[in-house]
């Protein structure tokens, strides 16, 4: 994945928060090098600013669609209508506007990927099956039931599957901040244990002065 935007501190927070998720990551300040990078890093998507030194996001996009498959999501503090058809109707597949929450961009960034086959959207550890596009999470073909926050949570976990992720880490990827109470993620992993633990042994394993892990143990 290929983040272009000019402003170190958001384009480092952006290209953590990717990584965080399991993508391979790669950041440029501005989009000099584009062509060099799509024919050898050749990223599944790009996220793209609009405000940038040289050529702006709208000319790199021209770039990526003559030359290119990757999704573009733009990013930019122009999030007036026009711009966001401007964009769209160039080929971006999204468009965020600034300010914006580090999770959503990451679930834009995952939704295009699986609109355009580039990532499943289920995923199995042992008997728990979690199907982000549908919001549906079983286990032992039993229908688990979870809130929007805690489906998220699992989500993340399950695209973790056998890594074990800090608390930090589940805070930004699911919430988009680093700085609430840590006991957030606490309440949040136990109500998630608590339900999928109804249906089989435990899946969801903390690591001590680290974090948690999704795994089944064999």
């Amino acid at each position: 994945m290929l983040v272009i935007e000019d402003a170190e501190a958001i384009g480092a927070a952006v290209s953590s928060a990717l990584r965080e998720s399991g993508y391979e990551v790669q950041h440029r300040l501005d989009g000099r090098q584009l062509e060099a990078d799509l024919g050898r890093f050749r990223p599944d998507l790009v996220v793209l600013d609009v405000m940038l030194p040289g050529r702006d996001g709208f000319q790199l996009l021209d770039v990526i669609r003559r030359s290119s498959g990757a999704g573009v999501v733009m990013l930019t503090a122009r999030d007036g209508v026009p711009d966001r058809l401007r964009g769209l109707s160039a080929g971006a597949d999204d468009y965020v506007g600034k300010p914006f929450v580090l999770a959503e961009l990451v679930a834009r960034v995952s939704a295009v990927l699986r609109r355009l086959g580039r990532t499943p959207s289920t995923v199995q550890v042992g008997d728990l099956v979690v199907d982000a596009d549908a919001g549906v999470v079983m286990r032992a073909d039993q229908p688990i039931e979870l809130t929007a926050t805690e489906l998220r949570l699992l989500v993340y976990l399950a695209a973790q599957r056998g890594r074990v992720v800090s608390k930090t880490q589940i805070l930004t990827a699911v919430w988009g901040y680093e700085d609430y109470d840590p006991n957030l993620v606490e309440v949040h992993v136990s109500a998630v244990r608590r339900k999928i633990e109804e249906h089989g042994p435990r899946l969801v394993h903390t690591v001590r002065g680290l974090g948690y892990v999704l795994r089944a143990e064999e």
